[in-house]
This record gives structure tokens, C-alpha cells and sequence, in this order.
């Protein structure tokens, strides 16, 4: 690889890493198309270089969170298991599915959610003689508001929430993308979580959920070590400076910010799916 190519991928990973931190989503989500459309790698090997710089981003970032109090630790334990399981069985389907269906899969997943992203939410109290299992274990929690006053929050359907998890667990794998881009949407949607708790504890998660995965492409040698090198650098570096983004920016920028650009992403990823332009070197 040339030292430009070192280079531009630098450039892009840290670019997509701080993005992608300051989210809660890592960076895997901007770094694979970024990756197959300007360096023109295969969807594969740009998964397996995402994966591992996904797992860098997640422990870069996740200090600068939890010291903020915006990550809720019980909850990532709690999907974690979840997630982690469906890391489990999409890497056991990694290379059954033809290259096109993973970017149509890819493009569907980040229409739903940009869709959930603004759709309304309307609360969901806990019906009379039903146990809160939120409760029961404690999930719920605070985080500190502009003035660093304690604002409260409820955790809503955590089985539900588990179940969405893990198939943000599998989906991620097959794509390499680090599952915040699905697990914050389903945070949102289903756990009723403020956003910010939502990309902290995603970010924090993302890692856990990586981190077999990243370490079996590696050993099975799919991982492209020239391209993991600069993209693991400069996914550290930006992800530091997102987390810091992350715990000042006010939600309701985060939000737009996130919707946009799963908008945007979902267009590349349609057209490569459809053909109308090309996936990468095989």
C-alpha cells in the first residue's frame, strides 16, 4: 500500500471515528463505505478492517462517558449478553450470504433507523399488576442535565430491548459495522432511553460486542493488516474527540446529525446493492 493510501485511510478513520464516537456508534458505519467506495476494497475486508477499529474506538472513547455519568453500566452488562450472542451467530453466517444481499441488508437497516430516529415517541408505563423488571434490576438510573442537576430516567421493555439487541448483535457482524448504528434506534425506540444514555452506553457495548469477532477475522487472516494499521490509529484519535463531542453537544443536535446521516449512507450502499455502482475489488 502506498503512503498516500496510509494516509487517506488515516485521514478517513479518524474523520469517520469522530463522527461515529460523538454518535455512539463507533465509526465502523462511515468507515466500511468509505473504505469500499474511495480505497475500492471488497465489503469483506473492509468489514474485517472496521470490526477491529471498532473495538478501538469503543475503548478510546468509553472513558470519557462513564466519567461524564452518561453510561448506564447495568444496562451494557445486561445487553451485552445479548449482543454478544448475536455477534455470536452472524459470525457463524459471515460468508453465506452473497455481497450484494449484506448492502441491501446494510442500506434497509439504515433507512429503518434513520425512520425511528424521528418518529414520535409516546410513553409506556408499566401496566398495573406487571413487574417492572427494569427495576428489578436496577436499570434505572440519572444523568447529569446542562446545569449538572440529576435527571432521572426509566428503562421501558427491557426483554424486548434484549431481543432487538441481539439481532443488532447479528446484523452488525455480517456488515462489520459495530451495532450502534442498531442498537441506538432500538435504545430509543423500544428502552424509551435519552439519547445521550442511548450513544454513551451503545459506545460502550460496541466493544464488547467486537471484540470476538474482530479477534476471529484476524486469526482467520481476512483482515487486511496494511489498511487495519492506519485505520485502528486514527479510529483511536477520533474517537477521543468525539466522546468529548458526545458529552457536550445538546440532544437534540445529536439527533439531527444522526438521522442526516443514515439518510445519506443509505443512498451509496441501495446503489451498490442494485448494481449501479460497483462493490469493491473481490
Amino acid at each position: 500500500m502506498t503512503v498516500a493510501t496510509t494516509l487517506v485511510v488515516l485521514i478517513g478513520a479518524f474523520l469517520t471515528a469522530s463522527l461515529g464516537s460523538a454518535l455512539g456508534m463507533a465509526g465502523g458505519i462511515f468507515l466500511v463505505p468509505f473504505l469500499t467506495v474511495v480505497t475500492h476494497l471488497s465489503f469483506e475486508s473492509a468489514a474485517g478492517v472496521s470490526l477491529v477499529s471498532v473495538v478501538a474506538c469503543s475503548c478510546a472513547g468509553s472513558p470519557a462517558t462513564i466519567v461524564a455519568r452518561l453510561t448506564n453500566i447495568r444496562l451494557a452488562i445486561v445487553l451485552g449478553i445479548a449482543s454478544s450472542s448475536g455477534a455470536l451467530v452472524g459470525l457463524l453466517a459471515v460468508g453465506m450470504i452473497p455481497e450484494r444481499v449484506l448492502y441491501g441488508l446494510f442500506a434497509a437497516v439504515l433507512a429503518v433507523s434513520a425512520v425511528q430516529m424521528v418518529s414520535p415517541r409516546r410513553a409506556r408505563p408499566v401496566p398495573p399488576g406487571r413487574t417492572d423488571r427494569a427495576a428489578a434490576l436496577r436499570l434505572h438510573s440519572s444523568f447529569p442535565g446542562p446545569d449538572g442537576t440529576a435527571i432521572p430516567y426509566r428503562v421501558a421493555s427491557p426483554g424486548t430491548g434484549s431481543v432487538a439487541i441481539f439481532g443488532a448483535g447479528v446484523l452488525s457482524t455480517l456488515l462489520g459495522i459495530g451495532s450502534g448504528v442498531l442498537k441506538i434506534p432500538a435504545m430509543d425506540t423500544v428502552l424509551r432511553l435519552p439519547l445521550k444514555v442511548s450513544s454513551a452506553t451503545a459506545n460502550l457495548m460496541i466493544g464488547i460486542t467486537a471484540a470476538g469477532a474482530a479477534a476471529a477475522v484476524v486469526i482467520g487472516g481476512t483482515v487486511d493488516l496494511d489498511f487495519a494499521a492506519p485505520a485502528v490509529v486514527g479510529s483511536v484519535a477520533g474517537s477521543i474527540l468525539g466522546a468529548r463531542v458526545l458529552v457536550w453537544a445538546k440532544p437534540v443536535h445529536l439527533r439531527i446529525v444522526f438521522t442526516g446521516a443514515l439518510a445519506l449512507l443509505t443512498i451509496p450502499m441501495a446503489l451498490t446493492a442494485a448494481g449501479t455502482i460497483g462493490s469493491g475489488a473481490q
